[in-house]
Order: C-alpha cells, then sequence, then structure tokens
C-alpha cells in the first residue's frame, strides 16, 4: 500500500436509515394532515361551485314542420237579417182592435192583420183635399215604377237562368270550370231573390194606393155601425215584430206590425274599416257556429262605403263597415235560421291547399327578415327563413325549413344559436 492510502484510511460507509428517519418522517405528516384536508376540500368545492356555473341545456318545446292547408281570413261575428221587411202601419186615424197574432206566426198575402173602426175622420178643405188626391196619384206612379222593376228583374232572372243553362252544357263537355258554374248558380238565385222583391215591391206599392184612396174616399164621414178598415198582410212571411198588441187609438203612420219572408236571408257583419278595405264583392264567406252541424256558404255582396264609430267592449273607439253577404248553400241547410241569428263569420282572402307551415310563435325578427330555432342534435340551431303568408296562430314558410323538421316555438331571449337545449317532459 503507498502512503496515501495509509493516510487516507478505509472508504466511509453509506448511512443507512435509521428508525428514527422514518419517526420524522412521520410525524410531518400528522402534522400537516388537518391542512392537506381542508386544502383538498376547498379544490373540489371550487370545482363544485365552477361546475354549477357552467351554462346547462334551456328546457325548450319543440313543433314539427309540416305540410297542409292554409287559409288567410277575418274573423267576425254577425247577424242574419231578412232582405224585405215590411212594416204595417196604420192607414188612417182609428180605433185598432186587439192584434190576434204572435211573433213567429205564418201569414198569407191578403190575410186580415188587424182591423181599424174608423172615427170621425176630420173635414178636407180644398188644400187638404188636393194634397190628399196628391198622394194617390203618387202611390199610383210608385206602382207603376214598381211594376217596370218586376219586367227588369224578370228579364234579368231570364238571362241568369239562359246563362246557368249554357255553362251548364259546357261544364257537362268539360270546357268550363266549378267556380264559373258555382258563380253562374249564385247569380241566378241572386236574380230570382231580386225578381221576389220586386214583386213584393208591388204589392206594397198597390197597397199604399189603397191605404191612399182610403183616407181620400173615408175624408169627411161618418162611421157608420160596424164600418171597420182591414188592414192586411201585403206578403206570405210570418210576423216578425208586434209593436202595438192592445186595443187602443192608433194614428196615421204609426207601426202595427212587421212582415218579412225568412226564406230570404243574409247576413250582416262589422268589420273593422283597416279589414273591410281587403274585402270586395264576391269575396267568399264561411259561416260557422250557426248551429248547424256544417258550416254554410257565402259570398259578399256589398261592401258599405260609410264606417259607424263603435265602441269596444274595452272601451276604445273602433271604426267599422257593414259587410252584406248572401247565403249560397242550399236553402234546406239553414231554413231553421231566423232574422237576427248569431252567425260567425269568416272572409276567406287567401287560401292555398299544400303548404309548408310552421307556428307563428317560432317566428322572430331578424335583421330584415325572419328567423326560427331549429332543434337539431340538442343544439339550437339559428335559421333563416322566408316567410309567406301569415294567418293568426301558423305561417307558410317558402324556403329555409323543410318537412319534418323541428323548430321552437316561443324561443328564449337568451336562446343563441349553438345554445344547448333539452325537451320539457
Amino acid at each position: 500500500m503507498t502512503d496515501d492510502t495509509l493516510r487516507a484510511g478505509p472508504a466511509p460507509a453509506r448511512p443507512s436509515s435509521s428508525p428514527r428517519s422514518a419517526r420524522e418522517q412521520g410525524g410531518w405528516f400528522a402534522r400537516h394532515r388537518k391542512r392537506m384536508v381542508l386544502v383538498i376540500g376547498a379544490v373540489l368545492l371550487a370545482a363544485a361551485v365552477l361546475y354549477g356555473f357552467l351554462p346547462g341545456p334551456v328546457l325548450v318545446e319543440r313543433v314539427e314542420v309540416t305540410r297542409g292547408p292554409l287559409e288567410v281570413t277575418v274573423d267576425e261575428e254577425g247577424q242574419t237579417r231578412v232582405q224585405d221587411r215590411f212594416v204595417v202601419s196604420a192607414p188612417v186615424p182609428g180605433y185598432a182592435r186587439r192584434l190576434p197574432w204572435a211573433v213567429g206566426d205564418a201569414v198569407q198575402q191578403g190575410d186580415v192583420l188587424l182591423r181599424l173602426e174608423p172615427t170621425r175622420a176630420p173635414s178636407l178643405d180644398a188644400r187638404s183635399r188636393a194634397r190628399a188626391q196628391a198622394a194617390v196619384a203618387a202611390a199610383r206612379a210608385r206602382l207603376q215604377a214598381a211594376e217596370e222593376e218586376v219586367e227588369a228583374a224578370g228579364a234579368a232572372a231570364e238571362l241568369a237562368l239562359r246563362e246557368l243553362d249554357r255553362l251548364t252544357l259546357l261544364y257537362e263537355a268539360g270546357h268550363a270550370s266549378q267556380q264559373a258554374l258555382d258563380q253562374a248558380l249564385a247569380a241566378r238565385r241572386q236574380a230570382q231573390a231580386r225578381l221576389r222583391s220586386a214583386t213584393f215591391a208591388v204589392d206594397v206599392a198597390r197597397f199604399d194606393v189603397e191605404a191612399a184612396q182610403t183616407a181620400l174616399r173615408y175624408a169627411g164621414r161618418e162611421p157608420a155601425d160596424g164600418d171597420v178598415i182591414d188592414v192586411r198582410a201585403p206578403v206570405d212571411g210570418v210576423i216578425l215584430a208586434v209593436h202595438r198588441k192592445s186595443e187602443g187609438v192608433v194614428q196615421p203612420g204609426q207601426p202595427l206590425v212587421e212582415v218579412g219572408d225568412p226564406r230570404a236571408l243574409e247576413v250582416v257583419v262589422e268589420v273593422l274599416s283597416v279589414d273591410a278595405v281587403r274585402l270586395g264583392s264576391g269575396t267568399r264567406v264561411r259561416f260557422d257556429r250557426w248551429g248547424g252541424e256544417a258550416p254554410l256558404e257565402g259570398r259578399v255582396r256589398v261592401v258599405e262605403p260609410v264606417g259607424l264609430t263603435r265602441v269596444s267592449a274595452l272601451g276604445v273607439e273602433e271604426q267599422r263597415v257593414r259587410v252584406i253577404a248572401d247565403l249560397t248553400s242550399p236553402p234546406e241547410r239553414w231554413q231553421r235560421l231566423g232574422d237576427g241569428y248569431r252567425v260567425e263569420a269568416q272572409f276567406i282572402l287567401w287560401e292555398g291547399s299544400d303548404v309548408v307551415r310552421v307556428p307563428s310563435s317560432a317566428l322572430f325578427r331578424e335583421g330584415d327578415g325572419w328567423a326560427v330555432f331549429v332543434a337539431e342534435d340538442d343544439e339550437a340551431v339559428l335559421r333563416r327563413v322566408e316567410v309567406g303568408h301569415q294567418a293568426g296562430l301558423q305561417a307558410e314558410i317558402l324556403s329555409g325549413l323543410e318537412v319534418g323538421e323541428y323548430v321552437i316555438p316561443h324561443p328564449d331571449a337568451d336562446l343563441q344559436d349553438g345554445t344547448p337545449i333539452a325537451l320539457h317532459d
């Protein structure tokens, strides 16, 4: 061995773990165990709070995009009305006996409605007699005018019948449409109604002549015993109103009873003026909830050019317009209807038989156009669409959606493109 080896001595041994070191390490864990538990708990609590603030899925409903019919309508309530109402009044002053008729009783033309016992008629001076004679002449002139109107209405009815026969032959040969045939049939019915109305007007004018002659004939005469005046029904129909039931003195021109033909009905509907400008003669009308099993069909005849101020149930003033419509359904379907009956009218402005439809509640404005949220793969996807006609609860989609897709109605304001969604149970 060298001197260096002897001076260095043997190599020092590697220190080994002793029981004391292990005890010291275990003591450290024991001293910091509580702190470590608190740290771990704080980390878990922070993770739970962070997870709770993460956005979750929005609960929504979805509605399928379908294809089917769609109608744009104006819906209002209306009332039926007898087209020709005849108010029978007292032709002369007298004592009217008790009226034997009641509302709803059927009468025939010429039936005695009531009897007037004459009172002492006042004498007529020259001026009054000339006026009475002029009234007779005027009544005769009105009778002639009414007779001429009957001839004109008869010619129109004959022309309408020929047109109907011609279109029937063309329709059977396949050269005319069903709509043209229906319009010809409606025109024929309207012409017949006008002819009946003109005939009734002739009868009324004839009775006016008799009334004027009666006033002139009995002027200044003493009433004879049992001498009475019979007031007769001007047309076939029913009693619509009784203005005086009990006996008593009546004055000339005082309304006594109303007579009308319930087979000639029309429907009067008051619509808002903003809706009236979209209606016109010939607009199709459907009458629902009138008491029958199926709706009735009709056509607009007149949109009156004068507006009316009405106060709604909420106390708001509204401008409304009367619209007169004719019933085009067969009379046997609505023969139970009477004067003043309530109906619900739907004026059909536009109709499509096969259109793509979505609920109007799913649409919202996006810039200058329309958009919807489509439910795709548990996400709300913003989709721009092109909207056609809108009919209250439903709207027509021209492009942007396909049948079978699902849209979200009533989208929440917080709903965005790509927001996770979940369906309501």
